[in-house]
């Protein structure tokens, strides 16, 4: 098969990997790619966000399967594009792709199938969305409606911050995303990353991810992409997924299909896990990054396979076989990330990298300068590795950074913490 994954970051390169390991894979374009994709596919200058110029890409390349890594793409309705014209094609249609690309819209889709979610309200007013947060107190959550590349979203833990969140949302800060903000109850407990692939019928569960947003050990710090992950979540127990399925994940996918808009592709759920039931923090309409590069370092081949089976509507009949492993990712982000940062210093020592079934050096924002590799990026690396444990996993991840040069970055040393204490 020839195929093509839309998509830049370590999300890409982990998809890319997994799929390169597979015998049905003949020829593997990456658009456009980065510095460590280039490494394993071909990289095509592409602009992702153009439906017809991806669909015009696929007819000049006989592609047969297309895989839309990025949200972007998707709320923009590429997935429709390349489907329309024949492509067999991984991911949902903009119309579906609204359970992440309007925060507002998951919440009435809650409200419908009765799914258990925080408390919310929703606004496109500053004044009534102030007024809401003083009668209901801190701490609380205050959102952008819209994609905001995972920053738009603020936990206040006083009246004061919750106000100027609100002030920065409706001011501009995330662009059309603020145009409408939804206002959360705080919920407490442990987070975590249930994936499920769906051809708007059947489920099929490939997954659990816990990632540490904060920048800084302990889980300190402003918010970020991801600074690491780990897999499988401890505290998605059997019992606690399959509850979340029936509860969550299956209502959801069923009230898409009522509303004529079917979900085809996978359906990442961030989970607040307290007393053994998950509330949904939020859905996300494709892989999570850096959940993807674990979940494909112990996925390997099969994954091409499970996406396909999705893709062509035959998840019935798929099953996902599961080494007893586990997998860690170790971001290494440029200095003075997520705030401004510098790009275009040179990273010395991945050619002293192991890369096997058990290290892999996922790029995130690289490129290539003069045959050396230079930082393009916030988070520039995905440092991942399995072991038939977590701290064995662990362990090799960061023995790899060791082999690093690269003075400009930097990675948090406590990755997988709460798991292993």
């Amino acid at each position: 098969m020839n195929i093509l994954i839309l998509g830049s970051g370590g999300r890409e390169h982990a998809l890319a990997w997994a799929v390169k390991q597979n015998p049905k894979t003949d020829r593997l374009i990456v658009a456009p790619g980065n510095a460590g994709i280039a490494q394993l596919a071909e990289c095509a200058d592409l602009d992702i966000m153009d439906g017809a110029a991806v669909v015009g890409f696929c007819e000049a390349n006989a592609i047969d399967f297309v895989i839309v890594g990025p949200e972007a793409p998707l709320a923009a309705g590429v997935a429709d594009a390349t489907r329309a014209a024949g492509f067999l094609t991984f991911g949902p249609s903009a119309a579906a792709a609204q359970l992440e690309a309007s925060k507002g819209f998951t919440k009435a889709i809650c409200d419908a199938c009765g799914a258990p979610t925080a408390a919310y309200a929703r606004f496109d007013q500053a004044a009534a969305a102030k007024d809401y947060v003083r009668a209901t107190g801190a701490p609380i959550v205050v959102k952008a409606d819209g994609l905001a590349a995972g920053k738009g979203v603020i936990v206040a833990m006083n009246e004061a911050e919750a106000l100027s969140a609100i002030d920065d949302m409706f001011g501009g800060e995330f662009g059309a995303a603020g145009a409408e903000v939804v206002i959360e109850e705080f919920m407490t407990g442990e987070e975590a990353s249930l994936f499920v692939l769906t051809d708007g019928v059947n489920a099929l569960p490939i997954g659990t991810a816990q990632d540490h947003k904060r920048v800084g050990d302990g889980d300190t710090g402003p918010n970020t992409g991801g600074m690491g992950a780990y897999s499988p979540a401890p505290v998605l127990t059997d019992e606690i997924t399959e509850r979340a399925m029936r509860e969550i994940v299956l209502p959801t996918i069923a009230e898409m299909a009522r509303r004529g808009t079917p979900f085809q592709g996978v359906l990442y759920a961030g989970l607040m896990i307290k007393d053994a039931q998950g509330r949904l923090v939020e859905y996300n309409a494709r892989f999570g990054d850096p959940e993807t590069q674990v979940l494909m370092l112990r996925l390997g081949a099969q994954a091409l396979d499970l996406l396909l089976a999705c893709a062509e509507g035959r998840l019935n009949s798929a099953q996902v076989n599961w080494a007893d492993d586990h997998a860690m990712t170790v971001v290494m982000a440029a200095k003075g990330y997520p705030g401004a940062y510098e790009k275009g210093s040179v990273i010395n020592g991945l050619d002293r990298m192991p890369e096997d079934s058990r290290h892999m050096t996922f790029h995130a924002g690289t490129a290539s300068e003069d045959g050396r590799i230079v930082s393009n990026g916030g988070r520039v690396l995905n440092i991942t590795a399995r072991g038939a444990t977590l701290e064995e996993a662990r362990n090799r991840a960061y023995a790899m950074i060791d082999h690093l040069n690269w003075p400009e970055g930097f990675c948090r040393s406590d990755i997988g913490w709460r798991a292993l204490s």
